[in-house]
């Protein structure tokens, strides 16, 4: 099988093109493929569509991260704050 086009997909690599393309990392290849694996798995079409509407959430959300020095300064307070618990 080395010499010919492996076409199909298992439903765990469709995942992962799934996820791939998503994040605009999915060839064009991958993606013909993908689309060839959701004209006939209904789970993995399923999935497609809940990532999509995840995706979409989470930007719609408009989530801001902690610079690192934040994540930093409350690293080290929660370390003091265990440090100085007592222990029963």
């Amino acid at each position: 099988m080395s010499d010919k086009i492996k076409l199909m997909l298992k439903c765990n690599e469709a995942n992962h093109v799934c996820d791939k393309s998503q994040y605009k990392n999915a060839s064009l290849w991958e993606k013909i493929k993908l689309n060839l694996h959701l004209i006939y798995c209904r789970a993995c079409r399923k999935y497609t569509k809940n990532n999509a509407k995840l995706t979409n959430t989470i930007k719609k959300a408009d989530v801001k991260c902690l610079d690192k020095k934040c994540k930093e300064k409350m690293k080290k307070e929660l370390d003091k704050a265990i440090k100085e618990t007592p222990i029963n």
